[in-house]
């Protein structure tokens, strides 16, 4: 629900009656316009591998029933492979 001005100044909720126009009125009043409601999934799915949640039950957790979607949405960063070489650094003994 969004909200109104009343009387008073006090906030009324209003029914959404168009989740685009209110998604793109939130997104724009957040200061980050033009994100689409995708945007929410690749960042669920980016937090829960991140957090070391196997692939297969994130794929289950966001409802992913094929690989080759899931990855669309498992973006890898250059800041999640550097991560990863450190990782594999440490577990080698290597220090630079």
């Amino acid at each position: 629900r969004e909200t109104a001005e009343g009387r008073g100044g006090e906030k009324k909720p209003q029914l959404i009656v168009s989740f685009t126009k209110a998604w793109k009125t939130a997104c724009r009043l957040a200061g980050c316009p033009g994100r689409i409601p995708h945007d929410l999934r690749r960042t669920a799915i980016r937090s829960l591998v991140r957090a070391g949640i196997s692939e297969s039950v994130a794929m289950k957790m966001s409802g992913h029933r094929t690989r080759s979607v899931f990855d669309r949405y498992d973006i890898t960063s250059k800041g999640d492979m550097d991560d990863a070489a450190r990782k594999l650094d440490r577990a080698a003994g290597v220090t630079i």
